[in-house]
């Protein structure tokens, strides 16, 4: 088999050649190397390199198999680690100057999860400076370029991660997501990314651990290697306070939902985020031709109150907890966005915050009734489709100016907010020929159901071409681009 053919197969496959002795995990790394280093050039998905420790673990990997010994989940199969999270010994920048020769002593909890699997981390995935933002882009690594035209953006904040999945340079990554940061690079690199319930992935590192706007999850390309990543990333940590159980194989079954059984809700706006009217008429184009899948489908008015700035305040909250003593000591080393939340929430008072609370919670109580006569609701992940990387974020749509830097992400930080589990299948792609993705949220709690009834509809979706994944043609990403490595900075104010 080439290593064109290996790389393309799906994780779970990989695993099964793995555990069959059909394939070897040295031969998959070098092939997963090969890749990398053929196509990133092109994208700059790939941040920091692990690939004498990786080739390491490949071959103990090897030997476990041949040894016979018990294996792991995810077995041999190498990973990519978003460049927030923590990887022991391998460089962590959360693509700042500030962390730029930063070694973590030890892995984050999450990192030491996928390891005891069996996954070995071979890469980290780039990020927007801090996470900050929907556009992977900092002045350390520079920035990431979508897999479909490098020239546009690839989402954020785990852009690197969407990008090296859709160029098939890795079968699994992963991510986090506070508005939007799993789900918008899934939906603009045509791969699949899951915004798990709070708690669930251990996320110790949080400042605050009781707000739950902020979560781990898993990235790949197809909704079964999500799952089998997610199975393995699943655990209670009692640094983290929000954390709790879900059964590992329950997470991992490739079960299917009886979509002929279930009701649809669907909305192109929620009532009230900017959506582009050519997103709007892709959404209703889509609803349309799922629309025989379900035993309903309606288009629904919601109620998300003052969502707007409800999320301003819940995540300036977060921002001042993070960043206190990096503005206090260095401001100027800081980049616009990360400057801009921490001078929002620094203006707040103690009212704001508790106004926010309250409103978060009647957002979330409304939301929940939606689930009396549905089992689902659906709507666009991302409001346009991609735009330039060079452009830090979408100022403007349809020619009205937008609140701020991360506004455009409003579709999908609503349901943030309301903590649903919510995932972004592939559904076709837009009147610009880029991946659309669809949001889909499920009942609270409910991510098991919600996998089930994603794994029937991305099986569906393949045999219809309007909704079908598509594939990005890599023969236009042999030719390096340059312009994405060159140290990607931001004037002052340019938030």
């Amino acid at each position: 088999m080439s290593n064109q053919a290996l790389v393309a197969l799906p994780a779970t496959e990989l695993r099964r050649l793995i555990g069959t002795k059909q394939i070897s995990p040295v031969e998959l790394l070098e092939a997963c190397i090969a890749r990398i280093e053929a196509l990133d050039p092109a994208v700059n998905a790939i941040a920091a390199k692990a690939y004498a420790r990786a080739r390491i673990e490949a071959k103990a990997a090897e030997a476990a198999v041949l040894g016979g010994e018990r294996l792991g989940r995810l077995h041999g199969l190498p990973i990519g680690i978003k460049d927030l999270q923590d990887t022991q010994g391998l460089l962590t920048t959360h693509g700042s100057p500030l962390h730029k020769n930063h070694v973590p002593a030890v892995d984050s909890a999450q990192v030491a999860l996928v390891r005891a699997a069996g996954a070995i981390v071979t890469a980290k995935t780039n990020v927007p400076e801090f996470g900050a933002g929907a556009n992977t882009r900092n002045p350390v690594w520079g920035a990431t370029g979508n897999p479909f035209n490098p020239s546009l953006n690839a989402g954020g904040s785990s852009g690197g991660s969407a990008a090296a999945l859709a160029c098939d340079m890795l079968p699994i990554c992963t991510g986090s997501d506070t508005g939007g940061s799993l789900r918008i690079p899934a939906a603009i690199c045509g791969v699949v990314g899951f915004r798990p319930s709070p708690g669930l992935v251990p996320m110790e590192a949080r400042q605050l651990g009781w707000t739950p706007i902020s979560v781990l999850g898993p990235m790949g390309r197809n909704v079964a290697d999500a799952r089998m990543l997610f199975a393995a990333q699943l655990g209670v940590d009692q640094r983290d306070p929000l954390s709790h159980g879900l059964d590992p194989d329950r997470a991992a079954e490739a079960r299917t939902a009886d979509l002929a059984g279930l009701r649809v809700a669907w909305t192109t706006d929620f009532g009230q985020c900017p959506v582009g009217s050519e997103i709007r008429t892709v959404m209703r184009q889509r609803m349309q031709a799922m629309r025989h899948l379900f035993r309903a489908v309606d288009e629904v008015d919601f109620d998300f109150g003052e969502t707007d700035r409800c999320f301003d305040v819940v995540r300036a909250q977060s921002y001042l907890a993070r960043y206190k003593d990096a503005y206090d000591k260095h401001r100027d080393q800081l980049g616009p966005n990360i400057v801009a939340n921490y001078e929002i929430g620094a203006a707040m008072s103690l009212a704001d915050a508790a106004w926010a609370h309250a409103e978060q919670t009647r957002i979330f109580r409304r939301f929940q009734q939606t689930f009396r006569d549905y089992d689902l609701v659906m709507a666009p992940t991302t409001p346009v489709s991609p735009f330039a990387w060079k452009e830090l974020y979408l100022a403007e749509l349809d020619g009205r100016p937008l609140k701020n830097y991360y506004h455009w992400l409003a579709l999908t930080y609503a349901i943030t907010l309301v903590t649903n589990p919510a995932i972004a299948l592939p559904c076709g792609v837009d009147q610009q020929g880029m991946p659309f993705g669809l949001q889909v949220v499920g009942r609270f709690g409910g991510d098991i159901e919600l996998l089930d009834a994603a794994t029937a509809m991305e099986q569906a979706f393949n045999s219809v071409a309007e909704l079908r994944r598509p594939l990005p043609d890599t023969r236009l990403l042999l030719t390096p681009r340059p312009d994405l490595k060159s140290i990607v900075t931001d004037p002052p104010g340019s938030h």
